[in-house]
């Protein structure tokens, strides 16, 4: 499972000309379901998107998490981060998860998220989203948990 995040300053996302999610400062999170993942590497990422330490603290070093910054959480599915882009000049999704599988693990992760944090809001699958952010910093990291084998 793969997570792209950002920090930011505000994000927001539209589906058909309508605002359906958005936050304030805090992390956007596009999240990427591979095919091998499962509800493991769900918790594993989320773990970490929630601990990861992004946001400044007195000395405007990276050593606030998402909750210790008073963040919201912006989780956006991504179907296209789980491509395999190894050669050529176009992607393969061989190595996505099938539709349904994306769907279930992804609407679990934003239902898990919202047991543990406020305030969480989220993209819709399937839907042509347009997302728009003010990247703070800019400060972007890729998070990847791979299934154990």
């Amino acid at each position: 499972m793969i997570g792209l995040l950002q920090r930011v300053t505000h994000a927001s996302v539209d589906v058909e000309g309508r605002c359906i999610a958005s936050i304030g400062h805090g992390l956007l999170v596009l999240v990427g379901v591979q095919r091998d993942d499962s509800e493991h590497e769900l918790e594993r990422l989320l773990e970490r998107l929630l601990g990861y330490r992004v946001f400044p603290d007195e000395q405007g070093r990276m050593n606030r998490d998402v909750r210790q910054a008073a963040g919201g959480l912006l989780l956006v599915p991504q179907f296209t981060l789980a491509a395999d882009t190894r050669s050529g000049t176009r992607p393969g999704f061989s190595t996505a998860a099938a539709p349904d599988e994306g769907r279930r693990l992804f609407e679990l992760m934003v239902e898990r998220a919202r047991e543990r944090h406020d305030p969480v809001a989220a993209g819709r699958f399937g839907a042509d989203m347009q997302v728009a952010l003010v990247n703070d910093g800019p400060v972007t990291f890729s998070l990847e948990v791979r299934p154990a084998r």
